[in-house]
């Protein structure tokens, strides 16, 4: 009889356990989650940005579109996170973006691009579950 009522108690405290960690960590899963799927969204964009660099000569427009996309992507990734380690990584690409873009503006044909995609690597590692 002792031995039932050991695994009742059992159950309820383990389900009690689950319940209060869904409760309290959903909200930090569902940030979690917009962080991948932004991470993901923004080494895509950094990828486009990469091939418009290269033929930059042929369509400056696709970088300058890439760039956009990037700064879409950070501004949402900005929006939903307090974590300090992402938000620099966030400040540094957001730096590296405006460098490109200026780059771009001023006639380079070919930027560079290394602080974009070591900052997006940087957001990656962040985001990663």
């Amino acid at each position: 009889m002792a031995s039932r009522r050991h695994q009742r108690l059992a159950l309820t405290t383990a389900a009690a356990l689950l319940t209060l960690t869904a409760v309290a960590g959903c909200g930090a899963l569902d940030k979690a989650l917009d962080c991948v799927r932004t991470a993901d969204a923004i080494a895509t964009s950094v990828g486009n940005l990469q091939q418009a660099v290269s033929s930059a000569s042929e369509d400056v427009t696709q970088a300058s579109e890439a760039l956009d996309e990037i700064d879409r992507e950070l501004k949402n990734l900005d929006d939903t996170t307090d974590n300090a380690d992402l938000s620099k990584a966030v400040d540094d690409l957001q730096a590296g973006v405006t460098n490109v873009r200026d780059s771009i503006e001023s006639g380079d044909a070919t930027p560079d691009i290394t602080p974009v995609t070591d900052a997006a690597t940087e957001i990656g590692k962040v985001c990663s579950p």
